[in-house]
């Protein structure tokens, strides 16, 4: 099966295409590199684009049986301050993803979502069936591409999976692979680093509602995430529509971590 994995040079995309590889798949990732690694993906199954090119898009996608589709901007405060920016490349890049499937009758699409498209005061923990309103334009725009999906979906016999999950982490277990970005604001890599260079870990925040006063978060690591997308794209038949939150259901504190 060759699967076409947009942002497929990302940290979550990169870890899916290798874990599809590693069991006799054909993964090619279509990626800008704008925050992905053309070191993390072999030179052989990279294609440089940009969701955004709808003609660049569709040629990559000739001969794919399934889409897993990851690529997007994902930063809640740039959101803030360029909401364009990611209504464009989070809604408009999936709808350009779903014509593409459409020019070449794919049918199996799995999506890279987020749980940030839930509300900031829903009652924990969070099920598939909590209420969704988000009110950052990033889990806004990823919120918009999952009803694009879900009523491509409805109309034209699709097959798609959308999986919502919370904060990714860790790294390939032959530590090869993992989280590598130009400017880092994630903790669990922070933490490491301070550690490395041996640096004061400062941390920001100590009066939520939690036994410590630090924020609680559900981290999942980033192979369990890889191998979730290959089930859910196994577990797919056309028409079929899927949601599922994907963590491990515990959270941990700041100072745990």
């Amino acid at each position: 099966m060759r699967i076409l994995l947009t942002g497929g040079a990302g940290y979550v995309g990169s870890a899916c295409l290798r874990w599809l590889l590693d069991r006799g798949l054909d993964p090619v990732a279509y990626d800008d590199l704008s925050t992905g690694n053309a070191e993390a993906v072999p030179p052989d199954r990279l294609i440089v684009g940009d969701i955004l090119d709808r003609d660049g898009l569709s040629a990559a996608a000739a001969g794919c049986d399934a889409v897993l589709h990851f690529a997007a901007l994902a930063s809640v405060p740039e959101s803030l301050a360029e909401p364009g920016r990611y209504w464009r490349t989070n809604l408009v890049g999936t709808l350009n993803v779903l014509d593409a499937m459409r020019d070449h009758g794919i049918r199996k699409l799995v999506f890279s979502s987020t749980a940030a498209t839930y509300d900031f005061d829903a009652p924990m923990p969070l099920t598939e069936e909590s209420p969704q309103h988000p009110r950052v334009p990033y889990g806004e725009s990823k919120l918009a591409a999952e009803r694009a999906i879900l009523d491509h979906a409805r109309a034209y016999g699709l097959g798609a999976a959308i999986l919502r999950y919370f904060n990714a982490a860790g790294a390939d277990p032959d530590g090869r692979h993992g989280e590598c970005r130009g400017r880092e604001t994630h903790l669990v890599p922070k933490l490491l680093t301070a550690a490395l260079e041996g640096e004061e870990a400062i941390l920001f925040g100590d009066d939520w509602s939690t036994p410590d006063g630090t924020c609680v978060r559900d981290y999942i690591h980033v192979v369990d995430l890889a191998q979730a997308h290959h089930l859910a794209l196994e577990a797919l038949a056309p028409g079929e529509r899927r949601i599922y939150n994907l963590g491990t259901g515990r959270g941990a504190s700041v100072l745990e971590v």
